[in-house]
């Protein structure tokens, strides 16, 4: 089970993370304070958690992009819509995603998010698609 365990989560992982904007993932972070903890961290969110059928990773990422936004968690919500676009979500339904929080979150957190998601679109070289479409 461990060794299925590991695999799975290096391919979720490979599948979120593997391209796009350039920045550490937290585990790194987990890893410094205790490397132990850090690994069971992510075999449990990303080898059983993400892994899961129930929603598809697309799914998944559109959820955790609108609660991180939601939650003003900025860091935390440009490696994920980073990794949303890695599992093939389309730019403009995390925008729409994003522009749901206006009757919940507030605008701030509207205007906030959406930044993070044209750094993000820009730093991947997809901005001046995603105006024009």
């Amino acid at each position: 089970m461990d060794d299925e365990l590991r695999k799975r989560t290096q391919e979720t992982a490979k599948k979120l993370f593997g391209k796009g904007i350039k920045m550490d993932p937290p585990y790194l972070l987990w890893k410094e304070f205790d490397r132990e903890l850090a690994n069971d961290f992510s075999l449990f969110i990303t080898g059983k958690l993400y892994s899961r059928g129930v929603l598809t990773l697309p799914e998944r990422q559109m959820v955790a992009c609108a609660m991180l936004a939601a939650l003003g968690a900025h860091k935390e919500l440009k490696l994920h819509l980073n990794a949303a676009l890695n599992v093939g979500c389309d730019p403009k339904k995390l925008a729409e995603v994003i522009f749901q929080l206006a009757t919940y979150g507030g605008m701030p957190k509207v205007n906030d998010a959406l930044e993070v998601l044209r750094d993000v679109l820009k730093e991947r070289g997809e901005w001046e698609a995603f105006k024009k479409g």
